[in-house]
């Protein structure tokens, strides 16, 4: 099953892309709540090219690896990727969309077998929601 979310970010698609891409950037909004955090991120921006996200509990007591490979970058309107194989494989599509006070950025995803629906939906789209934030507040 295909999970797609999305956000509006009243931003410039230059910004928006930036902040997506910029290891920098990812560690400030890459979360789905107060209480975790990204303390690293890597990106080779490019066909082939690979990315790594370590989120933490911020008390210590989980973390994991959010990594893959970039299968297509058409900059500044799509990025496709392939999750780690300890992630499962799934592919990750995300787009830009410009409109004329910002941008739509949308994420369609396979559903995994490991949590609900919901679950999945809920926390990827809080993720995208903090980076909305993100994006707004530099802007």
């Amino acid at each position: 099953m295909k999970i797609t979310i999305e956000a509006k970010v009243n931003a410039p698609i230059d910004l928006v892309w930036q902040c997506w891409t910029t290891p920098e950037d990812i560690k400030q909004w890459n979360a789905a709540s107060d209480d975790w955090h990204t303390t690293a991120a890597t990106v080779d921006l490019r066909a082939g090219g690979r990315f790594s996200s370590r989120m933490e509990a911020k008390d210590g007591s989980l973390g994991f690896d959010f990594s893959g490979q970039y299968l297509v970058v058409e900059e500044p309107r799509l990025i496709v990727s392939r999750l780690a194989e300890a992630l499962d494989g799934r592919e990750v599509q995300v787009e830009f969309t410009p409109t004329p006070d910002g941008v739509i950025v949308r994420e369609s995803f396979e559903a995994e077998d490991s949590h609900s629906e919901a679950q999945q939906r809920d926390g990827w789209q809080a993720i995208l929601d903090r980076f909305a934030g993100y994006v707004e507040a530099k802007a």
